[in-house]
């Protein structure tokens, strides 16, 4: 009898029932609620109004304290997932707390020319933070005015 023939309607009902059951039992591990949005204590001095803008619709979910949770951030095991995106936004490079510890703000223009930000993950839930070309290209050039940076440098035309 080959494996597939194996698998009864019991057998069936028992794995999903046990599938179940397991969805049921991480609910309990109480990592990734915490959904905390700590105070704005300073931001940059923007470039521009639009520059902000584009960096809090494309970035500011995981790169500021401005986070919008989300219906799926309260179901394991997506919470994890979304809250440890957060946790590692914040603490590389966080626009919210300006000024207080180190910010990898001198990548930022960089990670979004290589396409590296915002993740492909993130899009898929987020159109919105979908960014056109020209929309990049301006987000870009005011990430490179507002923090310098290895593509661009501190930009004299202010």
């Amino acid at each position: 009898m080959s494996k597939i023939a194996a698998l009864t309607p019991k057998r069936l009902a028992i794995g999903l029932a046990g599938l179940i059951l397991l969805g049921l039992v991480i609910q309990l591990i109480p990592y990734g609620r915490a959904h905390t949005n700590p105070p704005v204590t300073a931001e940059p001095q923007w470039d521009s109004p639009q520059t902000r803008a584009l960096f809090m619709r494309a970035c500011g979910d995981c790169h500021s304290n401005n986070t919008t949770w989300p219906w799926y951030s309260n179901i394991a095991p997506a919470s994890w997932l979304v809250q440890y995106d957060v946790d590692e936004g914040r603490s590389a490079f966080n626009v919210s707390e300006w000024g207080r510890g180190e910010n990898e703000a001198d990548e930022a223009a960089e990670m979004v020319q290589k396409g590296e930000m915002p993740p492909w993950q993130y899009l898929i839930l987020h159109p919105e933070a979908r960014l056109s070309a020209a929309e990049k290209q301006a987000l870009i050039q005011g990430l490179q005015a507002t923090f310098g940076g290895e593509t661009g440098g501190e930009s004299d035309e202010h």
